[in-house]
C-alpha cells in the first residue's frame, strides 16, 4: 500500500485514484488535507459555485413490503402510524405548493404492497397536470423494480411508461452498501446491487438522469465503502448518466440498529471529502442538510460538496423520524445562501437537471 503523501501527489498530478490508493488516502491522510484536495477538486469543476434548488418532497406512503433494519420511515398496514396517500390528497398537496416557485417535485416512499406501475403512472400524470412546469423526480431503483416486474414488464418497458406519464430523473435511494453480504444483513429481500446499478444504467440509455447515494456509518468497513464508490464511477464512465452523488449517513434512532451508534462529523467529512475525489466523474457531490444538519453541511462545503439540495418546507419525513437535528426540515433561499456565503462560495439556483436559474453576484 503506498505512503498517502506519494497518493497525494499523484492525485495532485490528475491521476485517478485506484481502489488500494483510495483505502490508503482514506485511512491515512490528516483530515485538513483531505479537505484541501476535496475543494480544489471541486473548484476544478463548479468553480466557487454551490447550488440549491426550490423542491418539495411527495412521500405517499410509508407502508413497505421491505423491512430494513435501518429504517425508521417504514410502517407496516395497518400500524396506526402508517399512511396511505389518496390521488386527492396528493393532488392537495401539490397545489399548496403553485406559485412558490418551486422547480422539482421530488416523489419517494415505501413499497406499497398493493400500488403497481399504473397507479404510480396516474399519480405523476396528476401532478404534472396541476404543475406542468416542474420536472418530475420520482422512485428509487428498489421502488421501480417491484412496481414493474409486479407489472410483468421488462425495466426498459415499464421506464418508458414511467417517461411518457412525465418522469424525468430518477433518486439515488435505495443503493445502501453494494456489498451483497452487508446488504443481505441491513436490508434482505431488497433489489441486488446489481440490480440497482441496471436499473440506472437502463434509465440512463433511455434519457432520464439519476442521482446516486451510499448509505455510510452502521456495519460496513471503509473497503465496502471504497467498493461502492468505484462501482459508481464504473457506471459513470459507461453512461455519464449519474448528476450528483449523496452519502447518506446512518441515524439510529427508532429502528432495529439503533445500539450500533452514529459515526462523528470527522467521519462525515472524510467520507465527503474521499467521495468527491474517488468520483471524478461525477458533476456534484451533494451534502443534504435534512440528514446532516445546516452547521455541518455550512462545513461540508469545505470538504469538496458543491450542492446542499432545496428548500424542502416541511415535505420529508424520512430522516426526522430517523432521530435527524431538524424536525420540520425547512429552509429559505435566504438562509442557503448565508450558508454558502459564509463558507465562501457563491450560491446558484439550478433545476433538477443542473440547469442554472440564477445567481446573486
Amino acid at each position: 500500500m503506498s505512503n498517502w503523501e506519494d497518493i497525494v501527489a499523484r492525485v495532485e498530478a490528475g491521476e485517478r485514484l485506484s481502489a488500494d490508493d483510495a483505502l490508503a488516502l482514506w485511512q491515512q491522510a490528516p483530515l485538513w488535507r483531505l479537505g484541501e484536495l476535496a475543494v480544489k477538486k471541486k473548484r476544478s469543476i463548479s468553480g466557487d459555485k454551490v447550488f440549491y434548488n426550490k423542491n418539495f418532497h411527495l412521500e405517499p406512503t410509508n407502508t413497505c413490503v421491505f423491512n430494513c433494519k435501518f429504517c425508521s420511515f417504514r410502517r407496516p398496514k395497518g400500524s396506526p402510524e402508517a399512511w396511505d396517500m389518496s390521488m386527492e390528497e396528493v393532488e392537495q398537496l401539490v397545489r399548496s405548493y403553485e406559485g412558490r416557485g418551486v422547480t422539482e417535485v421530488h416523489i419517494v416512499g415505501g413499497v406499497h404492497p398493493e400500488h403497481g406501475l399504473d397507479y404510480y403512472c396516474d399519480m405523476i400524470r396528476r401532478v404534472k397536470a396541476i404543475m406542468p412546469h416542474v420536472a418530475i423526480k420520482a422512485f428509487t431503483a428498489v421502488e421501480l423494480a417491484y412496481m414493474i416486474r409486479k407489472a410483468g414488464l421488462t425495466i426498459e418497458a415499464g421506464l418508458q411508461l414511467l417517461k411518457e406519464a412525465g418522469m424525468e430523473s430518477i433518486p439515488g435511494g435505495g443503493a445502501e452498501i453494494f456489498d451483497e453480504k452487508i446488504r443481505a444483513e441491513i436490508c434482505p429481500g431488497k433489489c441486488s446491487s446489481a440490480e440497482w446499478l441496471e436499473m440506472h444504467e437502463k434509465a440512463h440509455k433511455l434519457g432520464f438522469d439519476s442521482n446516486a447515494t451510499m448509505l455510510y456509518g452502521h456495519i460496513e468497513s471503509v473497503e465496502h465503502r471504497v467498493d461502492h464508490l468505484m462501482r459508481l464511477r464504473e457506471l459513470q464512465d459507461k453512461t455519464g448518466g449519474l448528476n450528483a452523488f449523496i452519502p447518506l449517513k446512518y441515524r439510529n434512532f427508532g429502528n432495529s440498529m439503533s445500539e450500533i451508534g452514529e459515526v462523528p462529523i470527522t467521519d462525515d467529512l472524510r467520507t465527503l471529502a474521499m467521495s468527491r475525489l474517488i468520483l471524478d466523474n461525477v458533476p456534484h457531490i451533494k451534502a443534504y442538510w435534512v440528514m446532516y444538519g445546516k452547521q455541518t453541511t455550512e462545513m461540508a462545503l469545505a470538504f469538496g460538496a458543491d450542492d446542499i439540495d432545496g428548500t424542502i418546507d416541511d415535505s420529508t419525513k424520512i430522516y426526522s423520524m430517523a432521530g435527524a437535528d431538524d424536525q420540520r426540515p425547512r429552509m429559505s433561499v435566504e438562509q442557503m445562501r448565508e450558508m454558502v456565503e459564509r463558507a465562501g462560495f457563491r450560491a446558484v439556483e439550478r433545476d433538477t437537471h443542473y440547469n442554472e436559474i440564477g445567481y446573486e453576484e
